[in-house]
């Protein structure tokens, strides 16, 4: 939605993806209507950030016959790419949608050089791979395809327990299909066995009195290999990032973008900051693992199904006017706290909220309700944006 595409690229991110109100695969983030997607194209080509709406889902006859008039409009606010799968798709893109680049999704699991190549004869500018490849099967994809061809990786979020997240089980479970953007994700439910003949009595499928997540994945990282990645071939990152918080995105964004700045400084002595892979905890995640990158199975967390959250927003910086922060509050916190606090591009620093004024002017020792306007002076400026935060 808007809040998270703020955060996106007040933060760093060169390009984000989004979706519009049909043909994406993300039916619970938000979206963005036909209005607010030119606006988001507006605020995005004013920063010099792309714009890749997704058209993902495989559409069904009717959906197809909707298809141009989406295309068009695309065309005519100026969308920078397409992420497509479907190859009906595609060639409606390049009729109804000329001056939109093509890029296709994950969900089309291209897993080798001669799918690529395919892909990018049909008039794909870009593919983004299935998330299943070692980095060697990525290389050799990048030196058998063309040069002009980009190669887009996820390297950063949720894994799916499915290949590239064609799953049925969520439409079986729930009736909601996870290839049309509606996953109820039951790959996190806690499962017991229940045997045929005695129906209520449920049996862990291991020792353990809290039954067992078969089928929960870990979340991806990738940060460390920076270097690795680049090297075979990656030319765009890709953070997931469906239905995550604004300060999500802010923060796995802005470390990214630093650890990348600092790469193309300086390649041959490339050294990950300490804080930028602390930043890394300081987002709600499940235990991390690199995928199948470096060829191993990135395995599965079976005694628990929740993730790991430490961390949380205090206020969110509105401006800063007359030596003083204007803050929206988002969880209560009191005059002489300290809190962490993360602006675009810097280094993490903390402060200590010495005085604390409320809308009408008063003093306070706190908030009583979220996203009321509190006042923390302030000798240093702090950047519209910035993220105060703490530990839980």
């Amino acid at each position: 939605d808007m809040e998270r595409l703020h955060m996106a690229v007040a933060y760093g991110a060169d390009a984000v993806y989004l979706a519009g109100s049909a043909f994406g695969m993300r039916s619970f983030a938000g979206n963005f209507t036909p209005e607010e997607l030119k606006a988001a194209v507006a605020l995005c080509h004013g920063h010099g950030v792309r714009v890749h709406v997704t058209c993902n889902t495989m559409p069904r006859n009717d959906e197809a016959a909707r298809l141009p008039q989406w295309l068009e409009y695309l065309n005519e606010v100026g969308v920078d790419a397409v992420i497509l799968a479907d190859v009906g798709v595609l060639s409606l893109a390049k009729r109804y949608a000329p001056r939109v680049q093509c890029h296709i999704s994950t969900q089309a699991s291209i897993v080798n050089y001669q799918s690529a190549r395919a892909w990018h004869e049909l008039g794909a500018s870009r593919v983004i791979l299935a998330r299943e490849l070692s980095l060697e099967e990525i290389r050799t994809i990048r030196d058998k395809t063309p040069a002009d061809l980009e190669i887009e990786a996820f390297v950063h979020g949720a894994m799916c327990v499915s290949f590239s997240g064609r799953c049925l089980l969520s439409n079986y479970l729930t009736g909601r299909d996870a290839n049309r953007g509606d996953c109820a994700q039951p790959c996190r439910w806690k499962y017991h066995l229940v045997e045929e003949k005695r129906p209520g009595q449920y049996f862990p499928v291991e020792e353990d009195k809290d039954g067992t997540y078969l089928l929960n994945a870990r979340d991806l990282c990738m940060i460390e290999h920076i270097p690795e990645l680049i090297s075979a071939g990656v030319t765009s990152f890709k953070i997931e990032g469906r239905a995550k918080s604004a300060y999500y995105v802010a923060v796995v964004t802005n470390a990214y973008r630093q650890a990348l700045d600092l790469y193309e400084k300086n390649p041959e002595q490339f050294v990950l900051p300490q804080w930028v892979l602390e930043e890394m905890e300081k987002v709600s995640h499940r235990e991390y693992c690199t995928g199948f990158f470096f060829g191993n199975e990135p395995g599965q967390v079976y005694d628990n199904g929740g993730y790991v959250r430490g961390w949380e927003v205090a206020a969110v910086c509105d401006g800063y006017e007359s030596r003083t922060a204007v803050c929206s509050q988002r969880n209560r916190f009191f005059k002489g706290e300290t809190l962490n606090v993360l602006e675009p591009g810097r280094v993490p620093y903390e402060i200590v909220v010495k005085e604390l004024f409320n809308h009408d002017g008063e003093p306070a020792e706190s908030a009583p309700h979220p996203m009321e306007t509190l006042y923390i002076p302030l000798e240093k400026p702090m950047a519209p944006g910035a993220l105060l935060r703490r530990k839980r």
